[in-house]
């Protein structure tokens, strides 16, 4: 691989905690696919992972319970001829996906009034409209 994925600042995935299986693969490659096994399937234990924050990994865990088997997180990429491409790939869509799930909530909303003056220009301006379409009709003619 070309490196430590980055997730978010300075916590990366770690190589050790990632599961690598192979794969022959569909799509392009013609005859290649037949004898190669190109498709790349990489897993990571995030219930037992040691390499995240602890808030962070509960974050993850929530937000990707529906993906999840037995707390491991499986990406698979077969979109490229060469194995070399499809781990690159899947190392990036997982970090990509970790980076989400880890993300912090975003700030509340904070409500605010509307101003007096804004509202009842508005009132004011939809007032004109309603009397300029009620000038277009013919009956006062």
């Amino acid at each position: 691989m070309s490196g430590p994925y980055v997730i978010r600042g300075a916590v990366s995935l770690p190589e050790a905690e990632l599961m690598w299986r192979f794969s022959r693969s569909s799509g392009p490659g013609g005859q290649h696919v037949n004898t190669s096994d190109t498709q790349v399937e990489l897993r990571f234990d995030l219930a037992a992972t040691e390499s995240l924050p602890e808030v962070w990994k509960a974050r993850a865990l929530e937000r990707l319970a529906g993906r999840l088997a037995d707390g491991v997180v499986a990406v698979r990429a077969s979109e490229h001829r060469s194995q070399w491409r499809n781990r690159e790939t899947a190392a990036v869509r997982l970090a990509a996906l970790l980076a989400e799930a880890t993300a912090p909530p975003p700030k509340a909303r904070v409500k605010r009034r509307v101003p007096r003056g804004i509202n009842e220009r508005r009132l004011r301006e939809k007032k004109q409209r309603g009397d300029t379409k009620r000038g277009r009709s013919g009956r006062d003619w």
